[in-house]
């Protein structure tokens, strides 16, 4: 146990210790503890297998004393040198009479006393008797002597902290929350934009659409025009064609009636 108190100390000094915590390092009586941790308000000795409270030093401002599982069946006068003493955990120990806790009757500041796992507690009306042995405690095992449960002070923070830790959780979930919304916003965002996308698409196509329509009529118009002076060409080329027809029946003609004009003067010239 002495080297465990050492440890703990680290580079502190026993006066500048609150809270000492030695469980589970084996001992049969108190070692290392010494009357120079004048500020020490917390100490737990859980399991460490203790059969007397032998050696235990002046502590004076110690408030909370944690004995439990250990072996412990009496001597608790050893403790009149921590008077400010609120809170003192027997459980789990060898204490089989009341005669063995007359000496916590002394404790004016005593408020919560746990005997759970003794044999003590067996005794008939055990709860009552300890009431009435020791008038300042309030809650015996947990609860008062109305049976109702204790609200330590450990109790308490848990629960504020567990309050502090709901409310981080609720403004992590809010801002879960808000992150959702603000990524359901984009997507509706991206929505309307692929939206607006294809809806320029369909207006570009549409527009595509209609120039190639333009296009095509004016292609149309084109043909019809090129059509159109074709036929104008063909037609004057077969009303000239027409004409030179024309011109060479009526020469035929023209040379024909000559050649009978001369052969009929030709035939009067003979007779």
């Amino acid at each position: 146990m002495e080297k465990r108190v050492q440890l703990e100390m680290r580079t502190m000094k026993p006066d500048q210790i609150e809270e000492l915590i030695l469980d589970n390092c084996r001992s049969t009586t108190i070692v290392g503890l010494t009357d120079d941790f004048v500020n020490l308000e917390t100490l737990s000795l859980i399991n460490v297998g203790l059969t007397s409270l032998k050696g235990f030093p002046k502590l004076p401002n110690l408030k909370k004393l944690e004995l439990s599982d250990n072996r412990i069946s009496g001597g608790l006068n050893l403790l009149h040198t921590s008077p400010k003493l609120s809170h003192l955990n027997l459980s789990g120990n060898k204490i089989a009479s009341l005669e063995a806790l007359e000496p916590l009757k002394e404790f004016k500041n005593l408020k919560s006393l746990d005997l759970f796992n003794n044999e003590a507690t067996t005794i008939s009306n055990y709860r009552e008797l300890i009431f009435d042995l020791i008038p300042s405690l309030k809650f015996l095992d947990g609860f008062d002597a109305e049976d109702r449960e204790a609200e330590d002070s450990e109790n308490e923070d848990e629960e504020v902290n567990g309050n502090e830790d709901d409310s981080e959780e609720g403004e992590d979930e809010d801002d879960e929350g808000l992150e959702d919304e603000e990524e359901e916003d984009i997507e509706d965002d991206d929505d309307v934009g692929l939206d607006a996308v294809y809806k320029e698409n369909l207006d570009e196509e549409s527009d595509g659409d209609d120039y190639e329509g333009e296009a095509g009529e004016e292609e149309d118009d084109d043909v019809l025009d090129e059509e159109e002076e074709d036929g104008e060409d063909g037609a004057e080329d077969g009303a000239e064609a027409e004409g030179a027809e024309d011109e060479e029946e009526a020469a035929a003609e023209e040379e024909s009636q000559t050649r009978g004009k001369k052969r009929k003067h030709e035939g009067e010239e003979v007779n």
